[in-house]
């Protein structure tokens, strides 16, 4: 069932491409059109490239002609979003973990943070530590650094070690599909780079022409930019915390707690308020976005992913404020239950989207080097 949804969201999304080939209204958006324009046909590598490579910004919906309710029923966002969350599923690993990505809803991610902190608390409670007199915001009194280590390295391990090899799957099928040139697999130097700026900047939801997107109407908007900003910048600040916080304890022997004005603590602060700033905002376009963006069957998804987002920034920060109160211990088991489920879901919902996006658009920055072979045969 879930291999034949697949064909069908990648066939709609094909004749909805060659549509758009045939009247490139919309060249000068976003990199899927250019990259479309390379194609006369429509395989489904392609098409899943193409999909991966789409940002959702709504330009080419609201400026088509044919889009709903005309009868060639154009919908770019929608079609491609559709073959996007099911690549993901196609690549995932293991296979049968794969329709995990359909279950990941907001019901999901917040039964599951709060499973895995109560079993925290219940554990620390069974230690006589749940409340305490105060700590100094000394962590490892609740739990010592050899378990929480045993605990996340595995689970953190397994996200990155399924979502590496998710997306190499999905790159094989690009450098193996029909008409596919080992050249435009290869990745160079200006490549790399181009690809990286593009990540980096959240290049294309500025709409291709740097207006910004669409959200509930035909009107620009930068607000879904920024959010996305927040969001990206402050998930890479508080990685950013955790690894000085490692280098700290393992190279130097300075164990935690560290100082308020402490390098980790001042990188985790920021980046906390900005998982909880960009979350909630998008949470907030989500609710509000146009009838026909997106993909509904996604919609549970993508709120899960935000709403874990914010219960670990939310949980992060609350943890940091009580850290020398007595609730310190019931707010570490609280925050370390939204950090375990969100390292548990990272490789089977939208925190793919990241890693696949981004291995799109290097594979459009190594392919618009390359000759174009249509006009090399029309030549």
């Amino acid at each position: 069932m879930r291999q034949l949804e697949a064909l069908v969201a990648e066939a709609e999304a094909a004749r909805v491409l060659q549509i758009c080939n045939a009247c490139r209204y919309c060249e000068g958006f976003c990199a899927v059109f250019p990259a479309m324009t390379r194609r006369l046909e429509f395989p489904p590598a392609d098409v899943q490239y193409l999909a991966n490579l789409c940002h959702s910004c709504g330009a080419c919906l609201h400026a088509c002609q044919y889009a709903p309710p005309h009868e060639f029923a154009v919908n770019v966002p929608r079609s491609l979003a559709r073959v996007r969350a099911r690549s993901w599923q196609q690549h995932a690993w293991p296979a049968a973990f794969g329709q995990l990505y359909q279950r990941n809803g907001v019901v999901v991610a917040v039964v599951l943070a709060l499973a895995l902190a109560l079993f925290l608390a219940l554990g620390a409670a069974a230690q006589g530590s749940l409340w305490h007199a105060p700590l100094a915001g000394n962590f490892y009194a609740v739990f010592p650094h050899g378990l929480l280590v045993a605990m996340f390295a595995p689970v953190f391990g397994w996200a990155v070690l399924a979502l590496g090899i998710g997306v190499a799957r999905f790159w094989r099928g690009q450098a193996g599909a029909p008409g596919a040139h080992a050249a435009d697999h290869t990745p160079t130097a200006p490549a790399l780079a181009e690809a990286g700026h593009d990540v980096l900047r959240l290049t294309y939801l500025d709409g291709g022409h740097g207006e910004g997107c669409h959200n509930e109407s035909d009107a620009w908007t930068h607000a879904r930019r920024h959010l996305h900003h927040a969001t990206f910048y402050g998930f890479l600040l508080c990685l950013a915390s955790t690894s000085v916080a490692t280098l700290y304890h393992y190279a130097w022997g300075w164990q935690a707690p560290y100082a308020l004005t402490s390098l980790p603590v001042l990188l985790g602060t920021v980046g906390g308020i900005g998982l909880v700033v960009g979350p909630a905002g998008l949470w907030w376009l989500h609710r509000r976005r146009h009838a026909l963006h997106g993909d509904p069957d996604s919609a549970g998804m993508d709120r899960g992913f935000i709403a874990l987002l914010f219960a670990v920034s939310a949980s992060g920060l609350a943890l940091l404020a009580g850290r020398d109160t007595s609730a310190m211990a019931l707010l570490l088991c609280l925050h370390l239950g939204c950090v375990l489920a969100f390292f548990a879901t990272m490789p089977y919902g939208k925190f793919a989207h990241g890693i696949y996006r981004s291995a799109a658009l290097l594979k459009w920055a190594i392919e618009k080097r390359q000759p174009n072979r249509l006009q090399l045969g029309a030549d």
